[in-house]
C-alpha cells in the first residue's frame, strides 16, 4: 500500500510514517514545516517529503491519504482530496486497522506524564525480552527513536485525548482498544477543543468502554475526575496506584531511592533516574501495567534503574561557569509546579531560574493564567516570554512581585537570564515548542559572559 501523510513531521504522524515504512508500505508525506530532526529521521527511513500542501500532490496517486489532526478544512490538498472523492483516513484509525489489530495494546492516558510513563513501560517490556513495538510522543533514551514496529504481540502507545482529525472529533485514544490501560491523571486542558473538564471525562469514559472484561485498568487513586469516569461504567479489572491499600511508593533513605509496595508488602527498592514525586508515580503505574503482561514487579524495579529518561524531560542541555541549563516540556500549571518541585528536591543547593513560554493552545487562550503564580512559587526567579499572548502576562504574574519579569523580545530575555545567573544556579526552560532555540542562546550568552 502507498500512503501519503498530511502533516507528517508531527511527532505522532512521523511515528506512524516510520511504523508504516517498517511494515513494508510505501510512504510519502508533506508538511508546512519540513525540518530536522523529524525530517532527517524520515528521510533516513526512505520516506520522500514534500514542503507544503499543494493540491498537485494528488497526482502521487496513493492508495490512501492519511490526514493528521493539524490539518483543517481549507487546506488546499485536503480540499482537493474531498472534491475528488479520494480515499482518506485519520492517523489513529490507520494505525488501529493496520498495526494494532490483533496485538496486545498497552495504552497510557492522562493529562500529564504520558510520554514518561509510556517510555518507562516500553523499556520495562524491552528489558524483560518482550521486544515491544511502541509509539511515544518523545524520544526515549533507551531506544533513540519515538516509534518502532516489531514482530512482538505487544505494542505500547501514548494515548492522547486530543481530537483525531478534522472529520473525527473523538479523542485519538478511542481507536486504540487497549487490553492494558493506565489512566495517569485527568485535569482540564486543551481549551481550544474541550469546553470543560466534563467533556474530557466523557472521552475517557469512551476509552474505558473499549477495554475488554479480561483487560486491566491502572488508575490514579488521587484523581476524583478518574473516579467519576469509572463511575459512569467499567467492565474491566481495576487496580489503583498511589493508594496505600493497593499500589504505593515512598521515598527511600538514600538519594533517588524509591520503595514500591503492593497491598502494604514491599516489592523492592529501586533507584529513580528521574526526579520528583510525579515520576515515582509514573514508575509505579508502569510497574503495575507491566505485571499484567507477566513481568514481576521485582524485575521491573531492577529494569527501572537502567531507564535513560526522555529528551525534553528535565534534559540537561549544558553547563557553563557552574550554571546548568535544563529543557523540559512542562506547559500546564500542574506540570510546571511538579517539574520545579522535582528539580528543587534533586538540587536543593542552588537557585532555580524558571524560563517559561506559555505556548500551548490552552495557555495562549489565557484559561489558566491565574494558576501560573502558584505553579511557579518554588522558583527563585521567573522569566516569561509573553510575545503574541492575548492576555497580560505581567499582570498575571504580579503576585510573584519582583521575582517575575515578562518579555516581548527573546534576546532581551536571554540577556537578562545570563546577567542574573550565578554559579550553582539551575536555569529551567519550560515550553512545549522549540522556544526559538533559547537553550543554545542561553548557553552561548553564558559562555560570552565567562
Amino acid at each position: 500500500m502507498h500512503i501519503h501523510i498530511l502533516g507528517i513531521c508531527g511527532t505522532f504522524m512521523g511515528g506512524i510514517a516510520q511504523i508504516a515504512r517498517a511494515a513494508g508500505h510505501t510512504v510519502t508525506g508533506c508538511d508546512a514545516n519540513v525540518y530536522p530532526p523529524m525530517s532527517t529521521q524520515l528521510e533516513q527511513c526512505g520516506i520522500a517529503l514534500t514542503e507544503g500542501y499543494d493540491a498537485a500532490q494528488i497526482d502521487l496517486a496513493p492508495d490512501m491519504f492519511v490526514v493528521g489532526n493539524a490539518i483543517s478544512r481549507g487546506n488546499p490538498l485536503l480540499e482537493a482530496i474531498l472534491d475528488r472523492g479520494l480515499p482518506y483516513v485519520s492517523g489513529p484509525q490507520w494505525l488501529a486497522e493496520h498495526v494494532l489489530q490483533g496485538r496486545w495494546v498497552l495504552a497510557v492516558a492522562g493529562t500529564h506524564g504520558k510520554t514518561t510513563t509510556t517510555s518507562m513501560l516500553a523499556w520495562l517490556l524491552e528489558d524483560a525480552g518482550l521486544n515491544p513495538g511502541f509509539l511515544v510522543g518523545g524520544v526515549p533514551g533507551n531506544f533513540g527513536v519515538s516509534a518502532r514496529l516489531t514482530d512482538s504481540s505487544f505494542f505500547v502507545i501514548e494515548a492522547d485525548e486530543y481530537d483525531t482529525a478534522f472529520c473525527d472529533k473523538r479523542s485519538k485514544f478511542v481507536h486504540y482498544r487497549p487490553r492494558t490501560a493506565i489512566l495517569n491523571n485527568l485535569e482540564f486542558d486543551h481549551a481550544d477543543i474541550f469546553a470543560d473538564l466534563a467533556a474530557i471525562e466523557t472521552q475517557f469514559h469512551h476509552l474505558v468502554r473499549t477495554i475488554p472484561a479480561s483487560g486491566r485498568i491502572i488508575v490514579n487513586a488521587g484523581e476524583e475526575s478518574l473516579k467519576r469516569v469509572l463511575g459512569r461504567g467499567c467492565w474491566s479489572e481495576v487496580e489503583w496506584f498511589d493508594d496505600a491499600a493497593q499500589w504505593s511508593v515512598e521515598v527511600g533513605a538514600e538519594e533517588g531511592e524509591a520503595i514500591f509496595r503492593l497491598r502494604g508488602e514491599e516489592l523492592g527498592r529501586g533507584w529513580m533516574p528521574m526526579a520528583g514525586r510525579h515520576n515515582r508515580s509514573n514508575a509505579l503505574a508502569a510497574i503495575a501495567a507491566a505485571r499484567h503482561v507477566g513481568i514481576t514487579p521485582a524485575q521491573s524495579i531492577a529494569s527501572l534503574a537502567r531507564f535513560e529518561g526522555i529528551k525534553r524531560r528535565m534534559e540537561l542541555r549544558g553547563e557553563v561557569g557552574g550554571v546548568s541549563v535544563y529543557d523540559d516540556f512542562a506547559h500546564h500549571p500542574t506540570a510546571i509546579a511538579l517539574t520545579i518541585e522535582g528539580l528543587r528536591r534533586r538540587e536543593p543547593g542552588g537557585r532555580i531560574l524558571a524560563v517559561l513560554e506559555p505556548r500551548s493552545n490552552t495557555m495562549r487562550l489565557g484559561v489558566m493564567k491565574d494558576r501560573l503564580p502558584g505553579s511557579l512559587a518554588l522558583a527563585d526567579r521567573v522569566f516569561c516570554y509573553a510575545n503574541g499572548l492575548g492576555w497580560d502576562a505581567a499582570s498575571a504574574l504580579a503576585p510573584l512581585g519582583e521575582r517575575a519579569a515578562t518579555y516581548e523580545a527573546l534576546d532581551a530575555l536571554v540577556a537578562d537570564v545570563a546577567a542574573d545567573a550565578r554559579p550553582g544556579d539551575h536555569v529551567l526552560v519550560m515550553s512545549n515548542g522549540g522556544f526559538g532555540g533559547v537553550h543554545e542562546k542561553l548557553l552561548t550568552a553564558l559562555r560570552q559572559r565567562s
